[in-house]
């Protein structure tokens, strides 16, 4: 199921539309706990997954251009569902709780091996995962068991690292190239790592282009 890209990203055509037009005209739709309670599966999905503060929410909402579309929560650890939000039927985004915070203990655990795997595994529409990594830190023993559990779910999933406007030009060239380098390890991963930032902007554009590769045709 993992496909894969050139070297240097190659302009998009479907790029700008995606993200003037439709990106602009997200909408949320809420979602609940179980399998039964997700929207019924329509278009394509990409699903945003990382470890909690990582800045998922603020990604979703640099991508769409929309400050407030997707919320974090208050206390790190406490969302437990699914956020969908559809980009004018082109793409939906898919907000997945954070994992690897501590004090959410046993019941993030249960989510991720239960409702979470079963959307990964069984959701027909989902096209890839972008899993999310702080380019500040280095990569936790948690974010390597979800990578585990993509490989083993077939689930095509790319690594995109976040606030890198907190890290140095040549700290961060090493940084993607590491990853590149596990990346090339795992069997469901793409082979191109993305760098972003939700404060100075920096990789969204280029992130943009990857969805809307991924994204209905413009009719």
């Amino acid at each position: 199921m993992a496909d894969h890209a050139p070297d240097a990203p190659a302009p998009s055509r479907a790029g700008p539309d995606l993200s003037d037009q439709q990106a602009e005209q997200a909408t949320r739709i809420e979602a609940g706990q179980r399998l039964d309670q997700l929207p019924p599966p329509a278009g394509p999905e990409v699903a945003f997954a990382g470890r909690s503060n990582v800045g998922k929410s603020s990604l979703v909402n640099a991508l769409t251009g929309r400050r407030t579309l997707a919320r974090a929560s208050g206390q790190p650890g406490r969302t437990r569902q699914l956020n969908f939000f559809d980009l004018a039927g082109r793409l939906t985004l898919v907000d997945m709780p954070g994992y690897g915070y501590a004090q959410a203990g046993r019941a993030m655990k249960q989510d991720w091996q239960g409702l979470m795997f079963d959307y990964l595994r069984g959701r027909p529409t989902l096209r890839r995962v972008a899993l999310l990594l702080d380019s500040r830190i280095e990569i936790k023993q948690s974010d390597n068991a979800v990578m585990e559990l993509l490989d083993t779910a077939a689930v095509t999933y790319q690594l995109v690292l976040t606030k890198t406007d907190g890290v140095p030009p040549s700290a961060l060239a090493a940084r993607r190239a590491e990853l590149a380098v596990v990346a090339r390890r795992h069997p469901a991963a793409h082979p191109e790592v993305i760098a972003t930032s939700s404060e100075s902007g920096e990789g969204i554009a280029e992130l943009r282009a990857a969805l809307a590769e991924l994204a209905e045709p413009i009719a």
